[in-house]
């Protein structure tokens, strides 16, 4: 019988959010809720599978972890892409990956719940309340204020819509930005460096690349407001983590807003996990019903293609 491991399923849900039983039919399924980083951990805990399916880039895939794997001939990934597989090594060594769709709101959605808890002081306020105060903040006006884009792709013009459905100017860059993409997003095209010094609220929707790696290091928080408050519910080697945490002790910048960072799960001694003026998820964007639905739904149509030999939706580099 095939054996297929699920791993990284950090809420137990991923079984719950299809219909595995034409899968478990034909193959035992094993699900870990756990994370392993080890390398020979991970080897020792994969060996004894012919497939296993992965939620995004939770776990890592390079190709000296596949080489160790020679029972391995599947790997189901969600969504369309997934830089933490190393594709060439999955091909020489004959292991299918295969993808998913998405569902495009989550992340928007999560990106405007940490703009609004950052402005209105909710987690301040929530435990004021739960412990007996009363008004402890005063909020933060978002009508009139700059939101700052640094990608006005997919995401970024669904945040740039409801910014400006606050009441926002809209400023968006990158590289490749004109100004007609810019206008038809309700957003001015301005330089890199203009964004970061007028924005009162900046938020990064870029793919990690190694152009757009470290994008935001020590000269662009520096050129933010000092009442400025970065968002990131992209990909966290974005920011130069160094600098921002240097940046948010020594008040270059009012907070930062995260869902996503360097290293994930993020460790527990982490300065990003005390420091008061830091609001932060863990990689929830996401984190969805419908996107879960999504994911392991088509995860379970490409398993069974596999198993009866059939195409499947292949992940492309």
């Amino acid at each position: 019988m095939i054996k297929i491991a699920i791993l990284d399923d950090y809420q137990g849900a991923a079984l719950s959010s299809a219909d595995w039983s034409a899968v478990d039919a034909r193959a035992e399924i094993t699900v870990f809720s756990d994370h392993l980083d080890d390398l020979d951990a991970l080897v020792r805990r994969l060996e004894p599978f012919d497939a296993v399916c992965i939620m995004r880039e939770r776990t890592k895939l390079p190709a000296d972890l596949l080489a160790r794997l020679p029972k391995l001939r599947f790997i189901g990934s969600n969504a369309p892409h997934n830089a933490a597989i190393d594709l060439d090594a999955a091909t020489r060594y004959g292991i299918v990956v295969s993808s998913t769709g998405g569902k495009p709101n989550g992340t928007p959605e999560l990106t405007w719940a940490l703009i609004l808890a950052a402005a209105r002081r909710i987690p301040v306020e929530t435990a004021a309340f739960r412990s007996g105060g009363w008004q402890r903040t005063v909020g933060l006006d978002l009508a009139g204020r700059t939101l700052g884009l640094v990608g006005l792709g997919n995401i970024g013009r669904r945040v740039a819509t409801v910014g400006r459905a606050f009441g926002m100017e809209v400023l968006a860059w990158s590289d490749n930005l004109t100004d007609a993409a810019a206008i038809d997003a309700g957003a001015r095209r301005v330089t890199k460096r203009q964004l970061f010094e007028q924005a009162d609220w900046v938020s990064l929707h870029l793919v990690l690349s190694d152009r757009t790696r470290g994008l935001v290091g020590a000269e662009e928080l520096a050129a933010m407001r000092p009442s400025a408050w970065l968002v990131n519910t992209a990909r966290g080697p974005l920011v130069d983590e160094t600098a921002l945490v240097d940046a948010l002790r020594r008040g270059v910048i009012a907070g930062a807003a995260l869902d996503v960072f360097d290293h994930e799960p993020l460790p527990p001694d982490h300065p990003l996990r005390t420091l008061p003026n830091v609001l932060a998820t863990p990689h929830v964007g996401f984190v969805t019903e419908d996107t879960y639905r999504v994911f392991y739904g088509e995860t379970v149509e490409n398993l069974l293609a596999w198993m009866n030999g059939a195409p499947i939706r292949q992940m492309r580099s």
